[in-house]
Parts: C-alpha cells; structure tokens; sequence
C-alpha cells in the first residue's frame, strides 16, 4: 500500500516456469498487496510453480486466449480485489520488479493516472539485447502515433505499465483485442481519454527465456499499430467513433471468483499464443 491506496500487481503468464521465481523475487511485498498471476495455458509448470511460491490469486485459462485476453482477465480480477493502483508486470523477468514503487508512487502522487515503463529512456534498449529490426520499428511506429496522436511519448510498446482504478473503470479496454496489439489500443484510449501518462526509464533485458513475438508477429503488430492510429484520428475529428473510443465508465464484466486455488475460465477453442513483449 502506498499514501492509502492498495497496490496489485498482475503477472499475465505464459510458460514463464523459468523466470517466475526471480521476477517475484525482486517484487518489494512491504508496498505489494496483492499478486494475480493469469497463466494463459502455459505448457510447463507455471502454475504448479506459482503455488509453491505462494501466489495467492492464480487464473488459469483453459486454453491459450492471447496476451490481450490475459490482460482482460487480469485487470478484472485486480479490480474486483479493491486494487487502486494495478500493475502489469511480464513474469518473464525482462523488465525488473524493482521500479515498482517509483511506478506506484507516480500513479499515488495524482499527477500520473497512468505511468509506462520505457525501454527508450535512458537509451538502454539495445544494450539490454533488443533486435535492431524491433528498435527501429519502435522509433518509427512511435514518432508515426506520436505526430498523429500528439502525445509526445518515448514509446508506445513496453508491456510494463501502471494504471489508476479511475483509469480501468473510465476506459473500455474490455473492447479491445485479445492479442498483442491490445497495448497499443490500451494506450490510445487512454491519449484520447485525456489521462496524463507519465514515464520512467526500465532497463530491460531480451534472453531465450524472455517471451518476445517473431518477426511475422511483429510485422502484423506494426499493422495493428498503424489501424489503431487511423482509428484514433477517425474518432477525434468525429468522422466514426469506434466503439473502443466510446468511454462508459461503469460498464463492467462479472466479478471473477476469489481463492488461492487455480480455476479454469471458460473459453472458446482454442487460438495461437500472441506473445508477451513487442
């Protein structure tokens, strides 16, 4: 808890057996209330893992949803548990647990409702092991948004990030899709919504075991962000108004079920893992 408020950080997994421990490891518990780890139908031992280190909220999906669906499922639950601060933490360990309190006390100050982790920052991408091909097309899809959205921000495509309970009960992320690009639409939501983003430099790090989309992925990951600006533009000269764009602040899905045992959300069949980290 930080300045009153209950902090809850969301670990959206997918075969993150590997890397779990020490990314829980560097979680400081004295400002985490609570942990919600959304396991995607990993096909190691996630789940088994995530019970002996003691994760008290475990989802588990029946089969494979996709990185935006697992969000889904985790923002509800964090905020059927009361949480006033929600962050979105890979299990993957690429991004470290440790700026966690510089990213709550952010959103706790007021100023930042909704606060990124930038890999651009600090200019640590590269070193941190990111492919050139996926610097480069940071830069140019991030000053493309930034010109037609006019936000000025370092980048739109990290995975770690930090919302207020205002922000995810205002903005209707249950609208967007259930893959990789949900970030980006996330995100142009929130500009234009008008919340203030903030942003601190993240070093980060690309390994084997660190969830990251291939080149193909990426290439339609590219697409998406450039659909999602068009939409963006369309809906503030009021041309069409994409129903992501339309704000009803206490639409809500059902309250998710409590308990430190895993349980199965009901699914349709089965669909292709979209990946963690752009």
């Amino acid at each position: 808890m930080i300045a009153g408020k209950k902090v809850v950080v969301v670990l959206p997994a997918y075969n993150a057996e590997v890397t779990l421990e020490a990314t829980l490891r560097e979680i400081d518990r004295s400002l985490v209330d609570e942990i919600v780890l959304v396991d995607d139908a990993s096909q190691d031992l996630t789940v088994k893992l995530a019970q002996q280190l003691g994760i008290k909220h475990i989802i588990v999906h029946e089969c494979n949803k996709g990185y935006g669906a697992n969000q889904k499922t985790c923002y509800k639950y964090a905020l059927d548990l009361g949480g006033d601060i929600i962050i979105m933490l890979h299990p993957d360990y690429q991004y470290t647990p440790k700026l966690l309190p510089a990213m709550a006390s952010l959103v706790a100050s007021g100023f930042y409702p909704v606060v990124l982790g930038s890999r651009i920052l600090g200019g640590g991408a590269l070193k941190g092991g990111m492919p050139l091909y996926k610097y480069i097309a940071n830069r140019l899809l991030t000053a493309f948004q930034n010109f037609f959205m006019g936000a000025k921000l370092s980048e739109y495509h990290t995975g770690y990030r930090a919302y207020s309970r205002e922000v995810l009960t205002t903005i209707p992320w249950w609208r967007n899709s259930d893959n990789f690009v949900f970030d980006n639409e996330f995100l142009s939501q929130v500009i234009y919504a008008g919340f203030p983003v903030g942003e601190i430099s993240c070093p980060t790090r690309y390994f084997p075991e660190a969830s990251s989309i291939n080149f193909y992925r990426s290439i339609q990951y590219g697409l998406g962000v450039i659909r999602v600006t068009i939409q963006h533009i369309l809906a503030k000269l009021r041309i069409y108004v994409h129903p992501r764009y339309k704000m009803e602040p206490k639409e809500r899905l059902g309250k998710l079920p409590a308990g430190n045992k895993p349980f199965i959300i009901p699914s349709s069949p089965a669909t292709r893992h979209a990946g963690l980290s752009s």
